[in-house]
């Protein structure tokens, strides 16, 4: 019998459940593909590949030398390979959307895409019209698209269910790095009737990295007590991206005043007559930092900052799209402080929804404000002639 593994492979990507599909620099016009869960309506997947396949050739945010398709710790893929060289059966459960993922490893790694276990997205057939799947019949001129529903995120304990509904198998050994990990974890090391074991990536090295080793230390502390091992990116990590990639520290500045510590949002520039009869629409932009207004030291990991803006904003919104910045900026004290930073979208809301989450962020993140934008918007569910 083989040896299982569930395996989540640490990857530097925007790697959201609304992948964003905007360039960074504004190239490509962003609110066309940040409307909450219906980002992927009529998308076929040959589609998907194709923006997934011109993401991976982007550069990495925040390192020089490396492309996003590159952007893989290289010791947990040299893991990967001694695993497979030794029969174990690998797999990815991810809080990602699963096409996007299995595009994403698409000739980095050599895993099946039926190992790729994420977030689901509903389909469709082309022709289907409102026709229910059990009272449709696929045609040969049909395609597959997203349908623009959410079937829920793949995250913590739903994670452990994907894994009992699609590898009917307790895992032997499991990797995360983050607390949305912790659950797959440790349904690995609890009442399993083989030799098994559980290990934690902390993001502790911030001279390679953009860790923090307080918090890491922390984390390593409370892992260790659940029995979870904890991999150190500082000290057990010769390389973590390979020669030639360099961290460049500060990619963008979003510090930006706000008055009476309140969060802030501009005037709407009115919009043309044009654009008011396609939408009428605004698009939110909430720019959250993460460093502790007291402290000016991350509240979270980047990863769990990641995943508790994902928990209020699909609460809250039931869909979102997230980019990631790192800023940086002199303080009163003369000190250069950086802050991981999170890039929100939200349409298809009003302001008082929007405050309503700003409100929320502002006490999770420990925040003194959060920028907001609002913009008029044009958007177009294109599926082509």
């Amino acid at each position: 019998m083989r040896k299982t593994l569930a395996f989540l492979l640490t990857i530097l990507l925007c790697l959201t459940g609304a992948f964003s599909l905007a360039e960074e620099a504004g190239e490509v016009e962003q609110e066309t593909f940040t409307c909450e869960e219906y980002e992927y309506k009529g998308m076929t997947m040959t589609e998907l590949a194709n923006v997934v396949s011109a993401f991976k050739e982007s550069e990495a945010m925040g390192f020089s030398g490396m492309k996003r398709g590159e952007a893989y710790y290289k010791p947990m893929v040299e893991l990967f390979d001694k695993l497979l060289e030794n029969d174990f059966a690998v797999y990815i459960v991810t809080a990602t959307e699963r096409n996007i993922v299995r595009e994403v490893i698409r000739g980095a790694l050599d895993i099946p895409p039926s190992h790729v276990i994420g977030t689901e997205y509903g389909y469709t057939a082309t022709t289907q019209g409102d026709a229910v799947d059990t009272d449709y019949t696929f045609q040969p001129s049909d395609q597959i698209v997203f349908d623009g529903t959410y079937e829920g995120e793949n995250a913590k304990t739903s994670k452990v269910d994907a894994i009992v509904r699609e590898i009917g198998q307790q895992p032997v050994l499991a990797f995360g790095n983050s607390s949305g990990d912790l659950a797959m974890e440790i349904y690995t090391i609890s009442n399993n009737p083989y030799k098994s074991a559980a290990y934690m990536v902390v993001a502790d090295d911030a001279e390679r990295e953009y860790g923090d080793p307080d918090s890491a230390a922390e984390k390593k502390a409370s892992y260790e007590n659940m029995g979870i091992s904890v991999i150190s990116m500082r000290d057990d990590f010769k390389t973590i991206y390979g020669d030639g990639v360099e961290k460049t520290g500060i990619v963008q500045s979003v510090k930006e005043p706000v008055q009476d510590e309140a969060a802030a949002v501009t005037e709407p520039v009115p919009a043309t007559e044009e654009m008011a009869e396609d939408t009428g629409s605004i698009q939110y932009v909430l720019y959250l930092g993460t460093n502790d207004k007291d402290t000016n030291k991350p509240v979270f990991t980047q990863s769990e900052a990641m995943e508790k803006a994902r928990e209020i904003l699909i609460r809250l919104f039931g869909g979102y799209t997230i980019q990631e910045a790192h800023g940086g900026w002199i303080g009163d004290d003369g000190m250069e402080y950086q802050e991981y930073t999170l890039i929100i979208y939200l349409s298809d809301t009003t302001a008082d929804q929007v405050h309503t989450a700003a409100n929320e962020l502002i006490d999770v993140f420990r925040q003194s404000s959060v920028m907001i934008q609002a913009n008029p918007t044009k958007t177009e569910f294109y599926s082509g002639n």
